[in-house]
């Protein structure tokens, strides 16, 4: 069996075994995080071109995974936030939490069904199996967010079925024109005919849904603010992530050719609409989850301010896009394992409540400062680095209404995430009572580090990014000069 294979049946038989485990199951993730970081970095090393056929079947009949430069480093960051959110969810989901055990057990199968679900998405390239593990993550998804909304759930399970029939709708109509739906072959055979055009149209609504971009975003600030600490963490590092990968496949290799400029344009913009309109939100938040999660919303418009630059010059503007996602991923993570920790020792869910917890939380608020120096983008994290790339592709493009959204997105992001870290940092005699679990900010602070350690790692992350990208044999994607 390959690592591709195990990177996607691994958490699958994780999955079946909490089921059959009950309670006892979460101790499986000290098995889980160790063996699965250990797929990732097996993938990360295999050979350029290291791909599988599952089942043995020739395209277009077989399955193709493919371990890119997109599967590698996805792979990769999502096994860091899966483990160490994991491993945090041991805390937050134990007997001694206090929560439901209905929803201390519930966690676990959904938690490995969504890694399972993320790492085939990142590695097949064959449009109905993505269907299926966007299915597999919406499915997990929904199931976190009831854990502590039904609510935001129920407005999550709308929004990810709207997305999915459009998705599903567009893939029918790709194989009824085709005979096939393998992203490989539809990028030698793919034409600008109406039906393509329609199928690429739908299923960029869907997926846009999935990614939650402005003004399709609803879905997420409820759902991320109520849920538990580590499945916020897992819904904003993980979940938006599946749908804007398989939205660079569509637009970057499976129809290049029809990536024209008016296109990734209006994708452009809602990006740049995004950042904006979700900084000005997150100023405007009293509670701290609320803040966080609209800063979800800001950071996910940056993945689509990339891609007129990445269809203009993929180079530079594909390195930081990648890198800008899983900086993300990494810091994002971090943020919302240390604010459900922060929450738990103040006396309150607003931002006034955490005056002078840094005085007895010291660990868990410096974890916090770490992930907003990277989704600020301040040196020398992983998001300087990316926003760097992106602004450098931006200017020497000539494109600076976007290099100005970088910046002053940039700018908005100081604003909202210094409110909670200087409230902390002040007064001396505030209300908030440490925990009883030095350990517990362990993850966050191991998480928020790797966000930082990432900005010095640019070069050798763009290369890795590089492997079987879809630009290597030309400087423009889709004609674009």
């Amino acid at each position: 069996m390959s690592p591709l294979d195990l990177l996607v049946a691994t958490p699958l038989g994780f999955m079946l075994a909490a089921l059959a485990f009950g309670g006892q199951g979460r101790w499986l993730i000290l098995v889980a995080s160790p063996l699965m970081m250990s797929l990732a970095v097996w993938l990360v090393f295999l050979p350029p071109d290291a791909a599988h056929v599952v089942g043995g079947w020739d395209l277009p009949l077989g399955i193709l995974l493919r371990g890119d430069g997109v599967a590698r480093v996805f792979v990769l960051g999502a096994a860091l936030c899966a483990a160490l959110v994991g491993l945090q969810a041991l805390y937050e989901f134990s007997p001694q939490s206090g929560g439901p055990s209905a929803r201390n057990r519930g966690f676990w199968p959904l938690f490995y069904l969504m890694w399972a679900g993320a790492n085939a998405g990142f590695l097949t390239t064959d449009l109905f199996n993505l269907y299926v593990a966007l299915e597999m993550v919406s499915l997990a998804g929904v199931g976190l967010s009831a854990l502590g909304s039904l609510q935001a759930a129920l407005r999550y399970f709308l929004f990810a079925l709207m997305g999915s029939l459009a998705y599903l709708l567009g893939v029918a109509l790709l194989f009824a024109n085709y005979g096939t739906v393998d992203i490989t072959l539809l990028a030698r055979t793919a034409e600008a005919d109406a039906a393509t055009l329609m199928a690429l149209a739908v299923m960029t609504g869907g997926l846009l849904v999935k990614s939650a971009l402005f003004p399709l975003h609803g879905w997420l600030p409820p759902a991320h603010a109520a849920a538990p600490a580590p499945a916020s963490a897992l819904l904003s590092a993980i979940v938006v992530k599946l749908g804007f990968v398989i939205l660079m496949r569509l637009w970057f290799e499976a129809f290049a050719t029809l990536a024209a400029p008016i296109a990734v344009g209006l994708l452009g913009a809602l990006g740049a609409a995004a950042v904006i309109y979700g900084s000005i939100q997150a100023m405007r938040q009293r509670q701290l989850k609320a803040l966080v999660a609209y800063s979800t919303v800001a950071q996910v418009g940056y993945l689509f301010v990339a891609f007129p630059l990445v269809a203009a010059a993929p180079s530079a503007a594909w390195s930081g896009m990648t890198l800008h996602a899983v900086a993300h991923m990494l810091a994002k993570a971090a943020m919302f394992l240390a604010a459900g920790l922060m929450l738990k020792a103040a006396p309150g869910r607003d931002i006034a409540d955490l005056v002078g917890l840094a005085r007895v939380m010291p660990v868990t608020v410096t974890a916090f400062a770490l992930a907003a120096i990277s989704l600020m983008g301040l040196p020398p994290s992983g998001g300087f680095a990316a926003k760097f790339m992106l602004l450098d592709a931006a200017l020497d493009q000539g494109a600076y209404i976007y290099a100005a959204v970088l910046l002053g997105g940039g700018l908005m992001a100081a604003v909202y995430l210094f409110r909670p870290i200087a409230v902390a940092f002040s007064g001396a005699h505030g209300r908030a009572v440490a925990l009883k679990a030095p350990l517990a900010a362990v993850a966050p602070l191991a998480l928020a580090m790797c966000a930082i350690a990432l900005g010095f790692f640019g070069v050798a992350f763009a290369e890795l990014a590089a492997i079987g990208a879809p630009w290597a044999q030309g400087d423009a994607i889709g004609g674009v000069p």
